[in-house]
């Protein structure tokens, strides 16, 4: 398999890229995605086996339920970090290591309702947080200690909506057997 190859399963939906100017209709649809990210997931998963769900979507990459318990776990942290940043003056996040999460007890087993449901709640809380910004909440901002970058609500946004698109491109290429 070609580098380009791979890169293409890595990255289904292409990499983030950060808007020159962030206009009130590009913010309503990544709030959109947002929002409407568990009954997304749950349309691709709902009625998926055992065997389905041990299905990835490159060589090396996470099958289908570590997926999904990725999505929760991240999901959770962003609307904390949210909150920091809409309640400190730019706070410190902290990360945390994705790939160890992704192989602990529950981010294996094949029971998806608890991370479902997760999903669900995290996603309602999150689009009423978001569906009430105001233009100065959407400048506040965060640093990430890991790069060092002062990272915006607004850019945050964009990135977590372009993560449920990324994801979800995932469940769909490991669906497909594209590789």
């Amino acid at each position: 398999m070609t580098d380009k190859e791979l890169y293409k399963l890595r990255f289904p939906t292409g990499e983030f890229t950060t808007p020159e100017i962030y206009t009130q209709e590009i913010l309503d649809q990544w709030i959109s995605e947002i929002v409407n990210f568990p009954e997304n997931m749950n349309d691709l998963i709902s009625g998926l086996n055992k065997v389905q769900l041990q299905l990835t979507y490159r060589p090396g990459g996470w099958n289908i339920q570590q997926v999904l318990h990725h999505c929760a776990d991240s999901h959770m942290n962003s609307i904390i970090r949210f909150k920091l940043t809409l309640t400190e003056v730019n706070p410190i996040i902290k990360p945390y290591e994705e790939s160890k999460w992704a192989i602990l007890a529950d981010g294996n087993t094949s029971n998806l309702k608890d991370s479902l449901a997760i999903i669900k709640g995290v996603h309602g809380r999150w689009g009423v947080l978001l569906n009430n910004l105001s233009n100065s909440d959407l400048h506040r901002s965060f640093i990430h200690p890991e790069t060092g970058n002062q990272v915006t609500i607004k850019e945050n946004i964009g990135i977590y909506a372009w993560h449920c698109r990324h994801h979800l491109g995932h469940i769909k290429l490991a669906l497909k057997g594209s590789f």
